[in-house]
C-alpha cells in the first residue's frame, strides 16, 4: 500500500493564535494578521527578537529570528505585541487534538506543526486531497486560525509541500512532481539546508534543489561530509523516516538563561546557575532519569560562546549536586568577561534507579537531600513553583526558576497593552 504522509503548518502560528485570540475573546477589531505586525520579546529583558511576523510584514522583509532592531530598521510602523506561550500552548493542544479525529498516527514535529500518517484511511475519509480540505477547513472554522497542508509518500516531501504557496492552501508533491514542483526551488528551500550549507553549494555552482539532485554525490560528501550524502539524498526526495506518535525518551535535560544584566561577578552567576539547576533537576526527577554528564554553557556581552562539560561518578537529579558540579565547570570555564547568557544542560541520561556507589570519604546525606527535592516538587506542583523559594533569592533580579520559557512570555496583561 503506497504511504500517504500529510505536514500540517499553522501559518504564522504565534501571530495567528493571537490575532484570533484578540478578536473572538478579547472584542478586538484589528486583525493582526493583515497588519504589518509581528510578536517579539521584550527588548529590556535582552530577549529581543522577532518570533513571528504577518504576511504583510513580509514584503518589508521582516524576518523571523532577526532582532526587533533591524525589523524597526527596515519598518518603522511595525506593530510589534508580546509573546504569550501559556496560550500558544493552549492552541498548540486544540490544534492536535483536531489532528487526532482524522488518524492515530500524529507526530508533533513542534509547536505549531505536525506529520500525520493517513495511510490506508481512503474509504474513510476519501481521496488525500479532499480530506486534507476538509481537515484544512474545520481547523480555519473551529479554531480560527489558517493551516498549509503538504500531501506526499514520505514526510520530507509533505513539508516540503506544505511550504508552497501560502496562506490556507492544500498541496500536494508526489515523487512524479518533484522535477516540476521542487526541482525549480532555489537551493536554500530545501529542509535541512541553511545558510552556511547554502554558500556552500553556491560556491559548488549549484544554485536549485534540481542541480543538487543531478550533482556527483562524492563531490557533496569531499565538501560537506555526511551532511552532504543527506542532503543530495533528500534533492531527490528519498526520506525514510517514519511518523513517530509516541515521543521518544529525551536524550537529555537542560536549561539556559538570557540575563537582563551583564554579571561580572562569580557570586552572581553562581546563582543564576543554581536558578538553573532548580528547573532541570525538576525536569529529571519529574521524568524519573537522572542524568551522568553535566554541561555548563556560557555566552559573553559579545556574543562569544564557549561550554565545558564532566561526566559524574553517580548519575544525579539532585538540585544542590547539580548546582556543585555546575560551578565547579563555571570555575574552569569562565575567563572574567561580562556574561550575558548561562545553560545548564545533562546527557547520558539513566533510569531513576538509584545505583550510588559508596565513597568512604564522602558522609552527604543524599538520601536526605532526594526527600526534600521531593518534598519541594510537590509543594511547587500544588501551590505553584514560587510556594517554595530558597532564600539567596529573597529580594534578588534572579529569578530562582530561571530557564525554558521566561515568566514574562507565559502570560500578557492584555488590559495593560490595550487591545485594539
Amino acid at each position: 500500500m503506497d504511504k500517504v504522509i500529510f505536514h500540517i503548518d499553522v501559518n504564522s502560528a504565534f501571530l495567528s493564535w493571537e490575532a484570533v485570540y484578540r478578536l473572538f475573546h478579547l472584542g478586538g477589531k484589528v486583525d493582526l494578521r493583515e497588519q504589518v505586525s509581528a510578536v517579539g520579546g521584550d527588548m529590556a529583558m535582552r530577549h529581543g527578537i522577532i518570533l513571528a511576523k504577518s504576511i504583510p510584514a513580509k514584503k518589508f522583509h521582516v524576518k523571523t529570528g532577526e532582532t526587533i532592531l533591524e525589523a524597526k530598521q527596515k519598518c518603522p510602523e511595525l506593530i510589534l505585541v508580546p509573546p504569550n506561550y501559556g496560550l500558544y500552548e493552549k492552541c498548540s493542544k486544540a490544534f492536535m487534538d483536531i489532528l487526532r479525529q482524522y488518524s492515530p498516527d500524529v507526530e508533533q514535529y513542534s509547536i505549531d506543526e505536525a506529520f500525520v500518517d493517513m495511510t490506508g484511511t481512503e474509504k474513510l475519509w476519501g481521496d488525500p486531497v479532499t480530506v486534507a480540505n476538509r481537515l484544512k477547513n474545520q481547523i480555519r472554522d473551529t479554531l480560527g486560525f489558517t493551516v498549509n497542508i503538504g500531501i506526499s509518500e514520505n514526510k520530507l516531501l509533505a513539508k516540503m509541500a506544505s511550504d508552497f504557496e501560502k496562506p490556507d492552501r492544500v498541496h500536494t508533491l508526489w515523487r512524479n512532481e518533484i522535477a516540476d514542483k521542487m526541482w525549480p526551488l532555489p537551493v536554500s528551500a530545501l529542509f535541512f539546508v541553511g545558510r552556511a550549507t547554502a554558500k556552500k553549494l553556491f560556491n559548488l555552482g549549484i544554485h536549485t534543489i534540481g542541480e543538487l539532485a543531478h550533482a556527483d554525490p562524492h563531490l557533496l560528501k569531499v565538501h560537506l561530509k555526511k551532511h552532504g550524502e543527506v542532503i543530495w539524498a533528500f534533492s531527490r526526495g528519498i526520506d525514510v523516516s517514519v511518523v513517530q506518535s509516541e515521543t521518544p525518551a529525551n536524550k537529555g535535560y537542560g536549561n539556559s538563561t538570557t540575563i537582563a544584566f551583564d554579571v561580572t561577578d562569580a557570586s552572581t552567576a553562581k546563582l543564576v546557575l543554581l536558578a538553573l539547576a532548580e528547573t532541570v533537576g525538576t525536569r529529571l526527577r519529574a521524568a524519573k532519569v537522572r542524568a551522568e554528564v553535566i554541561a555548563v554553557g556560557i555566552k559573553s556581552h559579545d556574543l562569544r560562546y564557549a561550554s565545558h562539560q564532566m561526566t559524574l561518578r553517580n548519575a544525579t537529579n539532585i538540585t544542590t549536586e547539580i548546582h556543585k558540579f555546575a560551578c565547579q565547570l563555571f570555575d574552569e570555564l569562565w575567563d572574567g568577561s561580562a556574561i550575558r547568557h548561562l545553560g545548564i544542560h545533562t546527557s547520558r541520561i539513566k533510569d531513576g534507579i538509584n545505583m550510588r556507589q559508596l565513597d568512604m570519604f564522602d558522609d552527604t546525606d543524599y538520601e536526605k537531600l532526594e526527600k526534600v527535592d521531593a518534598a519541594v516538587d510537590r509543594i511547587r506542583k500544588r501551590y505553584g513553583i514560587d510556594s517554595v523559594k530558597r532564600a539567596a533569592f529573597v529580594d534578588s533580579p534572579i529569578d530562582h526558576m530561571s530557564g525554558g520559557i521566561s515568566r514574562e512570555k507565559r502570560s500578557v496583561d492584555y488590559e495593560k497593552i490595550g487591545v485594539k
